[in-house]
């Protein structure tokens, strides 16, 4: 799995555990006990055990300095460029006619 999709997906179960967090605190509404039946059920708990491994992956992003960030996202954006030109021969462009009035 690329690197690009392991920092998406773990995003993602970032998301569904923030909103999930925001549910509970607003709400005392669990959504992913409620869809999976109850905080002791098997799914739940995968769930949260994913979501917990994505903030403990995600907290390397802390030590990374936004530069470092920048570069690798435009990295992967310019990995493929050609610089070839598609002409013949360039046009030399030296003083032959100084030479030629000499």
């Amino acid at each position: 799995m690329p690197l690009h999709a392991f920092h998406r997906i773990t995003l993602i179960l970032i998301i569904i555990g923030a909103i999930n967090w925001g549910l509970i605190g607003f709400f005392k509404f669990d959504l992913v006990a409620t869809l999976f039946g109850g905080q002791d059920a098997f799914f739940s708990r995968i769930v949260y055990a994913l979501v917990g491994l994505s903030g403990l992956a995600s907290i390397a992003l802390l030590f990374r300095s936004s530069r470092d960030v920048e570069q690798s996202v435009h990295q992967r954006s310019y990995n493929d460029l050609d610089y070839s030109t598609e002409f013949g021969e360039e046009t030399d462009f030296d003083d032959s006619n100084n030479k030629k009035g000499k």
